[in-house]
């Protein structure tokens, strides 16, 4: 049985400071990525041991 196209992609969310993929999250590919994602979100980055911007990264 062959799989439909998916709706949804995992995309990592890549540190701006350090580089590291921190985080993965599905993302709903089918009406465009939110601007939300696309500008960045702040999450915590464990390197750093402070909150940083991260942004979009697909594999």
């Amino acid at each position: 049985m062959a799989k439909k196209s998916q709706a949804s992609e995992n995309v990592w969310l890549q540190c701006e400071e350090s580089g590291d993929l921190n985080y993965r999250t599905p993302v709903n590919v089918k009406g465009g990525i939110p601007e939300k994602l696309k500008a960045g979100l702040r999450k915590y980055s464990p390197r750093l041991r402070k909150h940083t911007l991260h942004k979009i990264k697909r594999k």
